[in-house]
């Protein structure tokens, strides 16, 4: 099992930066790629951002990619989301996510971020 939790939320103005972070732990070793996902209030969950463990390239979600990236710290078990120039419709529930080689699928509990006008 792979336990996630995330942190760094908030809430900022529009044209502000947050950094989210994801700290993995128990059996990190059988990861291969952790990412972000996000809830908007009455939306559908909805990709944001991935990258794989072993060869750090990363994939973001084209209707973010200008304004968002994604880096991991592999000492740490960390995922970083550099979020810049935020708008409001980015405010949503953001989740950490963890996945093995196999079909093992872990989420973080989800922060709040919220970017006001």
């Amino acid at each position: 099992q792979v336990q996630l939790v995330e942190s760094g939320g908030g809430t900022v103005q529009a044209g502000g930066s947050l950094r989210l972070s994801c700290v993995a732990s128990g059996r990190t070793f059988t990861l291969h790629a952790m990412g972000w996902f996000r809830q908007a209030p009455g939306k559908e969950r909805e990709f944001v951002a991935r990258i794989w463990w072993g060869s750090d390239s990363s994939t973001v979600a084209d209707s973010v990619k200008d304004r968002f990236s994604i880096s991991r710290e592999i000492g740490k078990d960390t995922v970083y989301l550099q979020m810049n120039t935020l708008q409001p419709e980015d405010t949503a529930v953001y989740y950490c996510a963890a996945n093995g080689y196999g079909p093992d699928e872990y989420w973080g509990p989800g922060i709040q971020v919220t970017v006001s006008s």
